[in-house]
């Protein structure tokens, strides 16, 4: 008589939970994957106007030539053709102007590093954190102390404290350890990736080769409970589907909400997934009829002190095409916040009405009418805080609970959070769960 297969859940579509979902089909196991929104694709799904080609990410984002894991599974797939790999600009803010600074040349240039020594210092301290692999040491101490001790104050607080205080705000910025800051300049290129059609395109295609093989993909379906069943199985309850009952679950969700849906779990266990710190994300996406950055810049980074009110503009449409938009310019602007902030709870007009005024700082030839529509996400899970030691904080895959395990992006440590992580904590866990 032919065996049932294991009956499996996975709660999340994001590029995590769908890469697990892939090995787990893989392997024979019935899937099903439960995801609160409408559409796959998690914090990588992006929308699309009618008259245009290719979607727009709603954080944007896109892959490096050394991210092994999505580009390995894309090869999986059989749709390395569809990758591709522009070299956009790359520029830093330093005394009211923006200069290039994606290479050495770039790097030697720029002006906010001074002359001799602090090029030097940072040129080495650069070529130091790239060729070595002991981040382990590194955690011991923080970004803040390291680079004073390395780099020198000068090359710092130009460089890295700007970033620092962007990405964590006043209150971690300090806190933060080294062994981030090593993960973020070790491997990446000046080469980004994306997908032909989007990272929506990615998502919705690998949703469908996972429908292919079998697996249940239930959009608008929010898991609300977790709870362990007898035989070491777990059950789950589902908005509009009542209770179901599977030999093993995948959370790829973030830890708030696990602790929060999984009250069972241990004590010490639940701690833990309460004590990880995490920066949200506020980001607008504007489609406008022109041009904004004439000199083709991409991504501007811009220090908190310089007087605007965000982190970061990107011209999407200096990277791709504006013909993959129907003509239209696609701009986002972005900032890492804590989670209280105010512009959690601002309306889409009012942070608008805050915004705009300071894109003429970047073209003085811009007015207000040159916007055709724009697009406000928020999220308050968007960059996991590693403090020191922080490898000892790190929740284990297999939870407390028998049959119940988690992936997310605050495990992927010490690596940054992004779509190759989140390939490589799914598939890890999937390992798991194959091997229990």
């Amino acid at each position: 008589m032919k065996a049932e297969k294991a009956q499996v859940a996975v709660i999340g579509a994001g590029i995590g939970g769908l890469s697990a979902a892939f090995d787990l089909a893989g392997a024979g196991r019935a899937v099903t994957v439960y995801e609160a929104a409408e559409y796959v694709g998690g914090l990588a799904a992006g929308f699309k106007e009618p008259h245009w080609d290719w979607s727009v990410e709603r954080f944007y984002h896109h892959w490096f030539q050394s991210d092994q894991y999505i580009l390995g599974l894309i090869d999986e797939l059989g749709w390395s053709d569809k990758v591709r790999f522009p070299r956009p600009l790359t520029v830093m803010y330093h005394q009211g102007k923006f200069y290039p600074f994606d290479s050495v040349m770039a790097a030697l240039r720029y002006p906010g590093l001074g002359w001799g020594i602090n090029k030097i210092r940072f040129g080495l301290v650069g070529l130091y954190l790239r060729l070595t692999s002991n981040w382990m040491s590194l955690e011991k101490t923080t970004v803040d102390a390291w680079m004073r001790k390395w780099a020198g104050d000068k090359v710092y607080e130009s460089m890295w404290e700007p970033l620092m205080i962007g990405k964590f705000g006043d209150e971690y910025a300090k806190v933060v350890n080294m062994a981030w800051l090593w993960a973020r300049l070790h491997a990446r290129t000046t080469r980004l990736g994306t997908f032909e059609g989007g990272f929506q395109a990615f998502s919705d295609q690998l949703a469908d080769r996972l429908r292919q093989m079998g697996v249940q993909i239930r959009l608008g379906a929010r898991v609300t409970a977790i709870t362990p069943a007898e035989g070491g199985r777990v059950t789950l309850m589902v908005d509009g589907e009542g209770d179901q009952t599977f030999d093993q679950v995948l959370n790829t969700t973030s830890p708030g909400l696990l602790a929060r849906i999984a009250p069972d779990l241990s004590k010490p266990y639940l701690e833990g997934l309460l004590s990880l710190k995490s920066m949200g994300a506020v980001v607008m996406t504007f489609s406008l009829k022109h041009r904004l950055s004439e000199e083709g810049y991409y991504w501007y980074n811009i220090p908190k002190n310089a007087g605007f009110p965000f982190l970061s503009l990107v011209e999407h449409t200096n990277y791709l095409s504006p013909e993959y938009f129907g003509g239209d310019h696609i701009v986002y602007i972005g900032d890492y916040l804590p989670q209280d902030h105010a512009y959690f709870e601002m309306s889409q007009a009012a942070l608008e009405a805050h915004f705009l005024p300071h894109l003429e700082r970047f073209n003085p030839a811009f007015t207000p009418d040159w916007v055709n529509k724009t697009w406000l996400s928020r999220t308050k899970y968007a960059q996991p805080v590693p403090l020191l030691n922080h490898s000892k904080n790190v929740p284990d895959i297999r939870t407390p609970i028998p049959g119940l395990y988690f992936a997310s992006m605050s495990q992927v440590y010490p690596w940054d959070r992004g779509t190759n992580f989140a390939v490589e904590i799914g598939r890890r866990a999937a390992r798991m769960m194959i091997a229990d």
